[in-house]
């Protein structure tokens, strides 16, 4: 299956408008060492998993081919956040980093943008016009204090992913349209024996779209924004009403049993086995647990989690590609990137969350994630949150989350220890 920390990114060869011919040569160091000297050999780092790594090199090669360069592909599938910065930021501080690599926005790619090792890339949205190509809401999360030092190729809206013929032998008609719906919904599963949410909490993160989804709820947008950097107190009802939901729905069987032990990758595909009546998880889901499984998309649905706020929102993130601030190769890099965000190679690739407008998924293949596209992806997000906090921030967040499904804290007490772990990064 693939997961959102294994999702892969796919890219695929299109007609390069402009070639190297007109690129420049060296790159600009900023990172506060030397530019390491141009040459036509590049380094393109990623966390691509093996089944598609091959599909990357493919359309590497082809760049190549066009261009007379020489680029190795380096992948580290699986580890997610948790490993792939650490080992990028080594590789950075010791001076050998690659020319190109990919990496999420919010806290996890801010970290080499403030650091300055990831250069600047405004002249080459200039340059190649990516501005107008690309979601400008997808930009903005690969834009750290007004500077553009990363290029989304992805963004991922979170949301639910529902068996249809679940959902009718409770007798529920229509996806929910409010909060109190859902939870009705809820209680009718549970009333013909279906556990409602398939979410695990091994990790932290996956159980973790399930309370940031009733922080949105209960905060709203401009105050869930506020508590996500700090700007507000998470000592406070919002929060401690959000955290009692969030207990509320363990307690009353709607989360798996056992939930807090079990492994995300196990769980989230049980809606399509009919374990589960739904699931909380991103477009990815379509091509990884139905298509995998040989099952017809016409069998499953997809809604927003209704929120009862304006706007609505739901959880999302991006990736994308930064440039190494030290290459010597800037020029050749932005280039590549140029090559990977045409709309035919895009679609060559089946993204199914492209930022690239016209790489829409196609409706004949992948239903569902064009649905979902045409439906949500216009609706503003929230960052998701183990990428709004730093990895040791969202390491104690998840924390808290599990004292509290474990019953170790309360509502008011998990709310208090929030508001200590985000004051105490938001002053460092």
């Amino acid at each position: 299956m693939i997961t959102r920390r294994g999702f892969l990114g796919f890219t695929s060869a299109a007609a390069l408008g402009a070639g190297l011919s007109a690129c420049t040569g060296g790159g600009t160091s900023t990172g506060g060492g030397a530019t390491e000297a141009a040459s036509n050999n590049l380094r393109l780092f990623t966390y691509e998993d093996d089944s598609t790594i091959g599909l990357l090199k493919a359309q590497v090669k082809k760049f190549d081919q066009q261009n007379g360069t020489t680029t190795t592909v380096d992948s580290l599938p699986g580890s997610g956040a948790a490993v792939y910065p650490d080992k990028l930021r080594t590789e950075l501080l010791g001076g050998k980093g690659p020319d190109v690599w990919r990496i999420w926005g919010g806290q996890i790619g801010a970290p080499f943008a403030k650091a300055k090792q990831a250069l600047d890339l405004s002249k080459y949205y200039d340059k190649y016009g990516w501005d107008s190509k690309i979601n400008t809401k997808a930009i903005g999360g690969m834009t750290f204090d007004g500077v553009k030092s990363g290029v989304p190729f992805i963004s991922l809206g979170i949301g639910a992913w529902y068996n249809k013929s679940l959902f009718a032998k409770a007798g529920i008609a229509a996806p929910p349209k409010t909060y109190a719906e859902l939870e009705a919904a809820n209680d009718k599963l549970v009333a013909v024996g279906v556990t409602p949410c398939g979410l695990g909490g091994k990790y932290g993160w996956d159980i973790m779209r399930l309370f940031e989804y009733l922080l949105e709820h209960t905060a709203g947008p401009d105050l869930h924004d506020k508590l996500l950097t700090g700007a507000e107190s998470w000592d406070r009802p919002e929060v401690v009403q959000a955290f009692t939901l969030f207990k509320k729905w363990q307690d009353k069987k709607w989360l798996p049993q056992g939930a807090l032990a079990l492994d995300p990758s196990d769980v989230e595909p049980w809606y399509v086995q009919g374990k589960t009546a739904y699931t909380i998880t991103g477009p990815w889901t379509e091509a990884g647990a139905i298509l995998a499984a040989k099952k017809s998309s016409s069998a499953f649905g997809n809604f927003e989690l209704p929120t009862d706020k304006t706007p609505a929102r739901h959880s999302g993130f991006v990736e994308g590609y930064m440039i190494n601030a030290r290459s010597g190769n800037a020029d050749k890099a932005a280039a590549l990137i140029d090559f990977i965000l045409q709309p035919a190679a895009q679609k060559a690739m089946n993204i199914t969350a492209s930022t690239v407008k016209g790489a829409e998924p196609d409706p004949k293949t992948l239903p569902l994630a064009s649905e979902w596209a045409q439906k949500y992806s216009g609706n503003p997000f929230y960052t998701i949150q183990d990428q709004a906090f730093p990895k040791k921030q969202a390491d104690q967040y998840f924390s808290v989350q599990s004292d509290l499904l474990q019953g170790s804290v309360k509502p008011d007490a998990a709310a208090k220890k929030m508001q200590e772990i985000v004051s105490a990064w938001a002053k460092s």
